[in-house]
């Protein structure tokens, strides 16, 4: 059953669960299920790029997309608002960073990267409600 979390009641918060529990740990939240499934994809995306590309682009996708639930995760950790809002700030900008990296590979005839770029956008809207819902909730 989906659901949401009762502190904060926005879809970048809904979780996978029959009970009505807040998210205990990052993995619960919507978000960051979207975002690791993004990074699976990535990997499996960048596995057929050229062996030219294994110091370059390929290490420079997969790392920014590891690090959009990356700082998700370390966010959900911290106590304040700011500090908070600041790792899901991060994680924003590695979306885009994602953003143009797939515009690139796909311009380098790297392969078609449609479906990616419609997860990275799923994820990126969760993101931005999440983030939304952080800063609106003052904690």
């Amino acid at each position: 059953m989906v659901r949401y979390l009762e502190h904060n009641p926005v879809n970048a918060l809904l979780v996978m669960s029959s009970d009505r529990s807040p998210a205990r740990s990052f993995p619960d939240l919507r978000v960051w299920q979207k975002a690791h499934e993004f990074v699976l994809a990535v990997y499996r995306y960048t596995e057929s790029f050229p062996e030219r590309e294994k110091y370059g682009l390929t290490h420079q996708l997969r790392r920014a997309a590891i690090s959009i639930p990356a700082n998700i995760a370390e966010g959900f950790g911290k106590r304040s608002q700011a500090e908070k809002a600041r790792f899901l700030n991060i994680a924003e900008g590695s979306v885009e960073e994602c953003r143009y990296y797939l515009i690139l590979s796909q311009d380098l005839g790297y392969g078609q990267n449609d479906s990616l770029m419609s997860t990275l956008e799923e994820a990126s809207k969760l993101l931005n409600a999440y983030a939304r819902a952080i800063l609106a909730s003052g904690s």
